[in-house]
C-alpha cells in the first residue's frame, strides 16, 4: 500500500489549497483511518468516469481530482488532432453540490488546450447531454452527476462521439494520460471570461433542449388513449422536473401532478436522503399525493433523470412498485403490440438488454419476431452494442433496457433516458386504461402467456478495505465451488465472463463468450431459471440476480428461495 500519510502531508502543505480546504484536512489529523480512506488510492477513472464522496483527498471528488481528470481528457483530445479540438466537448451538470463549479473547471481546462466547449447554462438531464454530443457532432461529452447516490457524492461521466459513455479502450487511453499528471503542477485552466470572450466556451441551453423534446415526442405511438389518467410525478429534486413535465403536457396528459416538496432542485435531497427511485422509500410522498388525487400511476426519475421507476394502483387502492424487468416488459409489450396492430413491425428489429436483466422482454420479442442481444451491465455497454449492431445492419433498434430501471427507445439518445421512459409509460398506462386494464393486469397477462419469470435481485454491502477483499474471495471461491444442482433444478450451462467462456455442463464443451471480459458469473438451469453474481463497479457491493421460471406462481417463488438459500450458504463459507 502506498504511503498515504506522506501524500496527506503533501496536500496539507501545498500552496494550491485554500485555507478552508487545508482546515478540512487538518481536522483529520487524529483520524488515521479517515486519512487512509481519503489518500490510500487515486479515485479511479473507469468507463463510468469518476464517482466518489465530496471532500479533500486523492480518493474524493474535489477540484484537484476533477481538474486532473479534465486535463487528462484534454490531453487525449489534443492528441487526436485539430479536427477533434474543433468538434469540441459538450458539458452538462446536475443539482448536486459543486456540480456547476466542476463543469466550469472542466470547460476552462479544455478551453486552455484550444478545445471548443459547449456548456449547458443550467441544470440538465443526463440524456440531454447524450443528445447534445450527437446533435453538435462533438468529439466528447461530460456530465457532472452522481446519479442516485446520496448527497455526499458527486461524479464525472465522459461520453464519446456516438453519444454513449466511453468504452474500455477510450477509458484506458484517458486514464494513461491522467496518470502522467501531478494534481497541482499540471492542471491549467483558462480564465472563464477569457474563454467565453475567445469563443472557446459557448453557452448552450433552451434551443438544444427544445430539439431534444421534439425528438422525444416523435416517439409517441398511439393517440386513441385516455389522456385524462391521473399521474403523479416526482423528479426527486433533480433535473427531470422541466423536461418530463413539458413532454407529458405537450403529449396531452391533462392530470399530471408533481410532488411539491420534490419539485425544485435540492442538493441535500432532504425529503429522501437516498434519491434512488428503485428504493420504494423514495415514493412515500408520491403515494400520499397519489391517494389524494386518486392517481393511476406514480412516476419517479432519479436526480439526473436517466432512470425511471413506477408504482401502479391496485384494486385495493394500494400502490405497487414494478421492477425494472417488469417495466421493461410492459414497455416492450406496448411498443410491439401497438406496432403490430398498425402493421409497423420491422422485418428485422432488435432489443438490447444487459446480461443480468431477466428474459421477460426477450420472450415478448420472440413472439413478434424481434431478436434480443445481450451486453454487459451498464448502459454504455447496451448502447455500445446498439452502435455495433446498427453499423452491421442488424435492423431497427427497438428498445434497450436493464433491470436497474434504465430504458431507452429511438436512436437520438445513446444512454438510458427517464424522459422517453416517462412518456412511453404514461402512454402505455393510458392505452391499457381504455381496455379497462392497469399495468398490473398487463404484467399478469404477460406471466400467463410467458410463464412466471420472477426475480430476487439484491446487493450485499461490504465496505472498506476488508470488504473489498471479501468480495474478491467470494468471487474466487464461487468460480470453483458452484452448485451443479439446486433441489430439482439441474445446471445445464455456466458462463465466466472474466475467462470469456461459456461451458455446457453435460458435455463439458467450452465456447468463447461474445460478452467482453468482466468479473461476472452466470448459471442456467434446465427449467429456464438462472442466476448471476458480480461485484459492483461503482460501489462496495456484491450483486446477486436470481430469476426463476415456472407456469405456477407458487412454484416459481419457491425456486427463487431455493436458489437464494444455496447462494447464501456458499457465501457464508467464505
Amino acid at each position: 500500500m502506498r504511503d498515504f500519510l506522506k501524500i496527506y502531508n503533501e496536500w496539507l502543505n501545498s500552496d494550491q489549497l485554500s485555507q478552508k480546504e487545508k482546515e478540512e484536512l487538518l481536522n483529520l489529523k487524529d483520524n488515521q483511518e479517515e486519512i487512509q480512506d481519503r489518500f490510500y488510492e487515486d479515485l479511479k477513472f473507469g468507463t463510468a468516469g469518476l464517482r466518489g464522496k465530496l471532500g479533500m483527498g486523492t480518493n474524493r471528488m474535489n477540484v484537484f481530482t476533477v481538474g486532473r481528470a479534465s486535463q487528462g481528457l484534454a490531453n487525449f483530445i489534443e492528441s487526436k488532432g485539430d479536427e477533434a479540438k474543433k468538434r469540441g466537448v459538450a458539458i452538462a451538470y446536475d443539482v448536486r453540490y459543486f456540480s456547476k463549479e466542476f463543469s466550469e473547471l472542466a470547460a476552462r481546462i479544455l478551453a486552455n488546450k484550444g478545445i471548443k466547449v459547449y456548456l449547458h447554462d443550467d441544470i440538465t438531464a443526463t440524456p440531454i447531454l447524450s443528445y447534445s454530443v450527437r446533435e453538435l457532432n462533438a468529439i466528447s461529452g461530460i456530465v457532472i452527476t452522481a446519479s442516485h447516490n446520496p448527497r455526499e457524492y458527486n461524479g464525472y461521466k465522459v461520453y464519446w462521439e456516438e453519444g454513449s459513455q466511453i468504452m474500455a479502450d477510450i477509458a484506458e487511453a484517458i486514464t494513461s494520460e491522467i496518470e502522467k499528471l501531478d494534481y497541482f503542477k499540471d492542471i491549467n485552466p483558462m480564465n472563464l471570461k477569457e474563454a467565453v470572450d475567445k469563443g472557446l466556451i459557448e453557452y448552450i441551453g433552451q434551443d438544444i433542449k427544445e430539439k431534444y423534446k421534439k425528438e422525444v415526442l416523435n416517439l409517441a405511438i398511439k393517440e386513441n388513449i385516455d389522456k385524462n389518467i391521473n399521474i403523479i410525478y416526482t423528479p426527486l429534486n433533480g433535473t427531470g422536473n422541466k423536461p418530463v413535465r413539458d413532454v407529458l403536457k405537450r403529449r396531452g396528459f391533462k392530470n399530471v401532478f408533481v410532488v411539491p416538496e420534490q419539485e425544485h432542485p435540492d442538493p441535500d435531497f432532504s425529503t429522501v436522503g437516498y434519491p434512488n427511485p428503485e428504493d420504494t422509500k423514495a415514493f412515500k410522498l408520491s403515494e400520499e399525493l397519489g391517494k389524494e388525487k386518486n392517481a393511476d400511476i406514480l412516476i419517479a426519475t432519479d436526480p439526473d433523470c436517466d432512470r425511471l421507476a413506477v408504482e401502479v394502483k391496485n384494486q385495493e387502492g394500494k400502490y405497487i412498485a414494478l421492477t425494472g424487468n417488469q417495466t421493461g416488459a410492459v414497455l416492450i409489450n406496448y411498443i410491439l403490440e401497438s406496432r403490430k396492430e398498425e402493421n409497423k413491425l420491422p422485418e428485422k428489429g432488435f432489443i438490447v438488454k444487459s446480461v443480468v436483466t431477466g428474459n421477460l422482454g426477450k420472450s415478448i420479442g420472440e413472439k413478434y419476431g424481434i431478436d434480443t442481444y445481450e451486453a454487459l451491465t451498464g448502459f454504455k455497454n447496451i448502447c455500445g452494442k446498439e452502435n455495433e449492431l446498427l453499423e452491421k445492419g442488424a435492423g431497427e433498434f427497438i428498445f434497450g433496457y436493464e433491470e436497474s430501471i434504465g430504458f431507452v427507445a429511438g436512436t437520438f439518445v445513446r444512454d438510458k433516458d427517464g424522459v422517453i421512459a416517462a412518456m412511453l409509460l404514461a402512454e402505455a398506462a393510458a392505452f391499457y386504461k381504455t381496455k379497462n386494464k392497469t399495468l398490473l393486469d398487463v404484467i399478469q397477462d404477460i406471466y400467463d402467456e410467458h410463464g412466471y419469470q420472477l426475480e430476487n435481485n439484491y446487493s450485499m454491502i461490504l465496505e472498506g478495505i476488508e470488504g473489498k477483499k471479501r468480495i474478491e474471495r467470494i468471487m474466487e471461491y464461487y468460480r470453483e465451488n458452484y452448485p451443479e444442482r439446486i433441489e430439482d433444478m439441474k445446471l445445464i450451462k455456466y458462463a465466466d465472463y472474466l475467462e470469456n467462456k461459456e461451458v455446457d455442463v453435460k458435455t463439458g464443451k467450452e465456447e468463447k463468450s461474445e460478452i467482453p471480459t468482466s468479473n461476472v458469473l452466470r448459471f442456467w438451469f434446465d427449467d429456464g431459471s438462472w442466476y448471476s453474481i458480480r461485484p459492483s463497479g461503482t460501489e462496495p457491493k456484491i450483486k446477486i440476480y436470481i430469476y426463476s421460471k415456472d407456469k405456477d406462481r407458487k412454484r416459481s417463488e419457491q425456486k427463487l428461495d431455493q436458489i437464494n438459500s444455496k447462494i447464501k450458504e456458499i457465501f457464508d463459507m467464505v
